[in-house]
This record gives C-alpha cells, sequence and structure tokens, in this order.
C-alpha cells in the first residue's frame, strides 16, 4: 500500500478481514476507503487489485477478481498448487487483464543492466549459473513464527518464501529450469519446522546451475554469477553493483549504484505494473512466468522429500 501511495499514481483502498488490523493499517496510511470483505470492494469497481495473502489462497481470491475484470498483482509464490491456475488464466485473456507476479528482483536496476549485456551477448552463450545468498531472516521477519512462514501449505519455510525469488531470477536471466535435485533442512531458526537452508542444482537448456540459500547468517549477501564461453558477469546487491569480466582481461569492470532505500524496489514494481496496466510495457513477471517458477517451487520441494531429480513440466 505504501509503496503503490508513493507511486503518485493510484487511489488506494484496503481489504482486510481483521477489524484491528485494519483499522491500524488505514490511521497508518490514511486509506480513507477499506473494507471487511472482498464483496464490499468489488461493489466499488477497482481497476487494480494486488493479492498479498496467504499463497494458498492467492488462486481463489485472483480468479474472483478477474471475474469481475480487475488486473492482477499477485505475490509470491503464485499459489502453493497448480489447481485453479488454467481456469485463473483463462478468464485474464477472456478479459484482456494485465496479470502478473510480485517477483521483485525483476525491478532491479542492476539485474536489469546485468540481463540486458547477457541477451546482448555481450560475453557469449551462457554456460553456468550460480546464486549465492543468505540473511538473518528474523532480522527483517520478527514475526516469521507466527506468520505464513510457519507451514509449506500456506507459502513457508526457505523454498517458497525466499528461494523462489532466486529461481524466478535465474529463469529470467538464463532460461526456464527443466530439472533439479534439491537438498533442504532445518538447520537453526527457532520455533519452526520448516526448511531455513536450501541447496538447488538445475539444468536451464545448456546452462548448469547451482543455487544455494540460508535464513540465518549473519551476513546480508546475494551474489548472482552468470559464467559465458567469453567473459563472465556476476550481480552483488549487498555491493550495490553488477561487474563483468571478457575473456583475457585479469580486472573486473563495476557498474555501481548508490544504495537503495528499503521502498525503492517494491515502488518501481508498483510503477510497472502500473505502466503495464497503460499499454506501455509488459508485466515484469508475466503469469506465465510465475506459473513457471510454482512448477520449480513444486519439483524442489518434491525433490527434498523424495531425494531424487525431478523434472519440471514447461
Amino acid at each position: 500500500m505504501r509503496c503503490f501511495q508513493a507511486t503518485g499514481r493510484a487511489d488506494v483502498r484496503l481489504v482486510e478481514i481483521n477489524p484491528e488490523l485494519r483499522r491500524t493499517v488505514a490511521e497508518r496510511y490514511g486509506i480513507s476507503a477499506n473494507y471487511a470483505d472482498l464483496d464490499s470492494a468489488l461493489q466499488e469497481r477497482p481497476d487494480i487489485a494486488v493479492v498479498a495473502t496467504p499463497a494458498q489462497t492467492h488462486i481463489p481470491i485472483a480468479t474472483r477478481l478477474a471475474e469481475a475484470g480487475v488486473h492482477l498483482l499477485i505475490e509470491k509464490p503464485l499459489s502453493t498448487s497448480e489447481a485453479g491456475i488454467d481456469q485463473l488464466q483463462a478468464i485474464v485473456s477472456a478479459q484482456n487483464l494485465v496479470a502478473g507476479v510480485a517477483y521483485v528482483h525483476r525491478a532491479h536496476p542492476l539485474l536489469q543492466a546485468m540481463r540486458q549485456a547477457i541477451l546482448d551477448r555481450r560475453f557469449g552463450r551462457p554456460v553456468e549459473l550460480v546464486v549465492v545468498t543468505g540473511q538473518n531472516f528474523p532480522t527483517y521477519r520478527p514475526a516469521y513464527r507466527t506468520i505464513y512462514y510457519n507451514d509449506h501449505a500456506t507459502g513457508g519455510g526457505a523454498i517458497q518464501d525466499a528461494l523462489t525469488h532466486l529461481l524466478n531470477a535465474g529463469e529470467w536471466l538464463v532460461g526456464p529450469i527443466e530439472r533439479l535435485v534439491a537438498d533442504a533442512a532445518h538447520q537453526v531458526l527457532e520455533g519452526v519446522q520448516v526448511e531455513d537452508t536450501a541447496h538447488v542444482l538445475a539444468r536451464q537448456g545448456g546452462v548448469l546451475a547451482s543455487y544455494s540459500l540460508n535464513q540465518h547468517q549473519w551476513p546480508n549477501e546475494l551474489t548472482i554469477t552468470v559464467v559465458c564461453e567469453q567473459g563472465a558477469a556476476r550481480y552483488e546487491s549487498h555491493a550495490h553493483r553488477w561487474r563483468w569480466m571478457k575473456a583475457n582481461e585479469e580486472t573486473w569492470h563495476d557498474e555501481s549504484i548508490a544504495p537503495l532505500e528499503r521502498d525503492t524496489l517494491f515502488i518501481a514494481q508498483a510503477s510497472a505494473f502500473l505502466d503495464a496496466v497503460e499499454g506501455r510495457r509488459a508485466p515484469l513477471c508475466s503469469l506465465a512466468e510465475g506459473r513457471q517458477t510454482l512448477r520449480v517451487n513444486l519439483a524442489a520441494l518434491a525433490s527434498v522429500k523424495s531425494q531424487s531429480w525431478q523434472s519440471v513440466e514447461s
């Protein structure tokens, strides 16, 4: 809500079934129009809805909104299963709606610049992707024990909560994941049993990929390296830069920006979605791309359970 307000392009309203929370949030952000249920909100004929509820409720809510002709920005992950997505996609198409999934890394200007360089083949064909990241999750989500995070059924655990962002970013950079094997475990975080550490090996066409994530280390770091035939590109969000090195060179070339404020990427994501609704661009992450990453999430969870390689249906 705060970030859509910051665009200066939206009359923001709130639907929240918890009356105390609804009152608190409405007062905090000066929201005069707020509703206790979706039926009441739909009477006002909104143009756009942001579906930011527990993941297992995304598709039923989004379907109801699409039937009412409302454009959709759906939080990640798209869901916890593929149930109902065919119907949602059909309604979105029939109603000529814009629908996107909120994978916010796609809004980062440095990652956008690195991706364009890779697409332009500045370093030749990509052959390997290496993603390494970690942070102390309780610092950023102190209520993690009592929210969606504590249960796979509501979109919780490291794979569906945090790793899904990197899986989506990796697919955006070098193409969809076709098969994978994953290992994950609960290592440190108190008060939950879901995994807080996850590793994935994947094949993405001709690219061999690895993803390593934990939610308990103190350094808040993310590095994404794409190794190509004639060089390498690396995104370092914690260092506020992307860098590259071409064949026969010995030093990195850096493109840096000032540290981003907390809301910067989310404001950029909101603005980009408004642009998409106005017909000026495609969504940063389409419904189809969000569904592809959902399939990867589900394959990773299945791989951890079965201790085997999983194919990802495209």
